[in-house]
């Protein structure tokens, strides 16, 4: 079991304040013991790791700040003397992650099953305050049963359902904010989960929902349990929650990882590493990484552990969204974010979910100053009665919106299709963007693909040949021979087309004046 997050201090109380030092003393080790020893063991009997112990696998060792440990409902004698305090399920303070500070807002199960109510709500929101203002990336481990019925008995009545003070939108606007959930997240957990840049769940053991079962229960006269209203299937599908873990040591580890790439703020730049990685190293294997026929599939993921530095790519969104991969990786050291399409899922097509996904990764990437590269292979957007209904053009529009407000040095890599009005959603293309994009000789563009543009303007032609079948591949063969890169390149339609085993070379240069950029940019904007 992970040691807990380490105890302040524990000075001799002495001297004239010896009374009030070891009334300190005494606060603080009850403070420390969260909902007491049997609370305790049920929990670890659960499996899971209490708060403190999840705040000890966090940080980097003895590096916690606790703020407001004191606060909660005390105890006194007749007399007035002080007997003991029954702390809030809130703990609250700062501490580091491989050196650089972070603020963390840690819900304690072991009291109250961690219930936003059942807290002194001013004590969380002052953590997030607190993390605005000193602009600190907040990370908050949530295991929370949202609100509570017993709260009308401690404030003698109801209050309107708000919490004015929080600055979750501005958060949002300003640091990094990463949501853990780490049990039954409901209610107001659940917006402290979702309300991120990045959210992960503990498989089988977190659920994200808008309320339990009991409550659905009540409603609507369903029987559900926790996982099947909010379980990690259930965000495959809502694509709320970005990633999942295995354990809560994975999901830890991928916050770690995840704020690695940032940086401190919008005000800040993302912190470079040390170039490990040969900039100019070429995979033979990437000149064939494409098939030659049209029909086969492969592997973009592949591809992408080729080209970015040695195991650097960190995919955010597995689950979600297939036919789009979104990561952040590293080009000689410097942190950018990918994108690319999965041929595997949907043909690579945009769907809604798709859209979604790439909206919020280019919104990600913009705000913290990332720059960005594509791998195009996009044939479009989803097509058919179910696209139609769940709105898969308004999901693409949204796209076009997000690359209109994106200041994120970008550069595309045409690897095979780019068609249609999502194969034009490919990068920024107003204000200051100059569009960077290269191809590689398997690429193809166009307003149709050909398969399907030829069927539709041939069709009367193709039915009445002799050998329909035959004549389609004849006129699909001229045609394709018309959308060779090299004739659009010919026109400087496109900046360049590239052996595939170039490709590391040029990104590793291009990422060295697009951080040169990011840097003037984000110096202009703090003068």
């Amino acid at each position: 079991m992970t040691p807990p997050a380490p105890a302040p201090h524990a000075f001799e109380p002495a001297g004239e304040w010896a009374a009030e030092l070891a009334e300190l003393q005494q606060r603080r080790a009850q403070a420390r013991a969260m909902g007491g020893p049997e609370a305790l063991a049920r929990f670890k009997a659960s499996g899971r790791l209490n708060a403190r112990e999840r705040i000890a696998a966090l940080l980097d060792a003895d590096t916690f700040r606790e703020l407001g440990s004191l606060a909660g409902k005390g105890h006194y004698s007749r007399e007035g003397a002080f007997e003991r305090i029954d702390p809030t399920n809130a703990i609250v303070g700062t501490g580091r992650i491989q050196g650089r500070k972070v603020a963390l807002h840690v819900d304690d199960f072991t009291i109250r099953a961690g219930s936003s109510e059942a807290t002194i709500a001013d004590k969380w929101i002052y953590i997030e305050r607190l993390a605005h203002q000193l602009r600190l990336p907040i990370i908050r481990l949530v295991d929370s049963a949202g609100g509570s019925v017993k709260l009308l008995m401690q404030i003698g009545g109801t209050k309107i359902p708000e919490y004015p003070s929080w600055p979750a939108n501005e958060l949002l606007k300003t640091v990094p904010v990463v949501g853990v959930a780490l049990g039954a997240c409901a209610g107001q957990g659940a917006i402290k989960v979702l309300s991120s840049h990045f959210s992960v769940m503990v498989r089988e053991q977190a659920q994200v929902m808008a309320a339990g079962p009991h409550v659905v229960r009540q409603a609507y006269g369903q029987d559900v349990d926790k996982n099947e209203l909010g379980g990690h299937l259930v965000h495959r599908k809502s694509a709320l929650v970005h990633n999942e873990a295995v354990d809560e040591a994975d999901a830890l580890a991928q916050v770690q990882r995840f704020l690695s790439y940032l940086p401190r703020s919008v005000f800040h730049t993302a912190p470079v590493l040390p170039a490990t990685d040969d900039p100019d190293r070429a995979d033979d294997w990437l000149k064939d990484a494409i098939p030659r026929d049209r029909r086969k599939i492969y592997d973009p993921r592949k591809i992408l552990t080729a080209i970015m530095d040695r195991d650097s790519v960190f995919e955010i969104g597995r689950w979600q969204g297939g036919s789009i991969i979104t990561a952040l990786a590293r080009l000689n050291g410097v942190p950018v974010g990918v994108i690319a399409n999965d041929p595997k899922v949907q043909g690579g097509a945009m769907t809604l979910q798709a859209a979604y996904k790439m909206e919020r990764h280019v919104k990600l990437c913009s705000l913290f100053g990332l720059p960005v590269v594509n791998f195009v292979d996009q044939p479009g957007n989803q097509t058919g009665l179910e696209a139609e209904l769940g709105g898969t053009l308004l999901g693409a529009t949204r796209v076009g919106e997000a690359l209109n407000e994106c200041r994120s040095p970008w550069v595309s890599i045409l690897i095979r299709r780019c068609f249609g009005m999502a194969g034009a959603l490919h990068a920024p293309k107003y204000g200051e963007a100059l569009n960077l994009r290269y191809a590689w000789p398997s690429a193809r563009w166009g307003s149709i693909p050909i398969e399907g543009g030829v069927m539709a303007a041939h069709k009367a032609e193709i039915d009445a040949a002799p050998d329909p079948a035959a004549k389609r591949a004849e006129l699909e063969a001229f045609y394709l021979n018309m959308t060779s890169p090299f004739r659009t390149a010919e026109k400087f339609g496109i900046l360049d087309i590239i052996d595939p085993r170039e490709t590391r070379s040029i990104l590793c240069d291009w990422v060295e004046d697009a951080w040169d950029r990011v840097c003037t940019d984000r110096q202009a904007a703090a003068a």
